[in-house]
């Protein structure tokens, strides 16, 4: 049984192997019907519950297919109309449904709550977003990346904005693939250090600058997530503290030329990212958004011991 909380938890070869499996599997089924099934059906008979404690679009739709993909079957379970909802502990719900399915996702606030899930859970559980970590978003990332022709060690990735939970990811997956990262973010707003510490320890380059333009000079990948996530206060002040890291026509320029875009959605155009970058032709969000099938699958059979 192997838990999927954090990148780390698979490491960098399991990570490699994830990203040649969903390359291999998308590859295989193109142009088939997105319903029907790989032709091994690895996880016949296998079901996911699904537990969001947030709203979600990408990580609903592309679990559940991921399981449809894969021969097995996925629940939805909105903690509202759970027990958890009421009071049910995080210890009891995980020891229950451990009984009952074959794996959990949770897409929750406090990764503690995961962390918990986990500690009582005697089937695989995912990290479906937490506010500390993103790990299945960075993995559909890479794959996006690595589609576009690019090899991860040595890359240059830039981030604006936000120091959050997606950055913490990417910085995770820094250290074990073997990729640089510019964080341009207004201050105050830096990721947390220990992410910034782990991408350095393992190898990565991380630089900290309060300037746009320094970020983007000569950036791979430019990537940007919305400024005010779910659920936080204060977002007068915060977009004001954000406006200048903007992705727009001119921070891409002073990228290299054959940059790729990345937003992990949903995004609000006019804020995060101009509307030419994000409907230009440097622009590869959607299929960013489709690979979260692809990278869930791969996910889940590691989870599964299958891969």
């Amino acid at each position: 049984m192997k838990h999927f909380l954090d990148l780390s938890d698979a490491g960098g070869d399991a990570i490699a192997a994830m990203l040649n499996d969903a390359q291999d599997r998308k590859a295989a089924r193109a142009s088939w019907p997105k319903g029907k099934a790989d032709a091994d059906a690895p996880l016949a008979g296998h079901v996911l519950a699904m537990i969001f404690e947030k709203s979600s679009t990408r990580t609903r739709v592309s679990f559940d297919m991921a399981m449809r993909q894969l021969g097995g079957s996925a629940m939805v379970m909105d903690s509202g109309n759970m027990q958890l909802g009421r009071g049910e502990t995080v210890a009891d719900t995980a020891r229950v449904l451990s009984r009952m399915v074959d794996a959990i996702m949770i897409r929750t606030d406090d990764h503690a709550k995961i962390e918990e899930m986990a500690k009582h859970a005697t089937v695989p559980v995912i990290n479906g977003l937490t506010d500390r970590s993103h790990p299945c978003q960075i993995v559909a990332d890479l794959l996006t990346v690595i589609e576009q022709g690019k090899a991860l060690p040595g890359l240059e990735i830039a981030w604006f904005g936000d120091g959050n939970n997606v950055l913490h990811s990417i910085l995770e997956a820094a250290s074990l693939m073997k990729f640089n990262v510019r964080i341009a973010t207004p201050a105050g707003y830096e990721p947390e250090a220990e992410f910034v510490e782990m991408a350095r320890k393992g190898g990565a380059t991380v630089t900290l600058t309060q300037d746009a333009g320094e970020a983007a000079d000569g950036a791979d990948v430019i990537v940007t997530d919305t400024w005010v996530s779910m659920g936080q206060d204060h977002a007068h002040n915060k977009i004001a503290a954000m406006a200048p890291y903007q992705v727009n026509a001119a921070l891409m320029a002073r990228a290299k030329p054959d940059a790729k875009f990345l937003h992990c959605l949903p995004a609000h155009v006019g804020d995060e990212v101009s509307e030419s970058v994000f409907e230009g032709s440097q622009s590869v969000v959607f299929d960013e958004a489709e690979n979260r099938i692809h990278a869930q699958k791969s996910i889940l059979l590691w989870c599964a011991g299958k891969l």
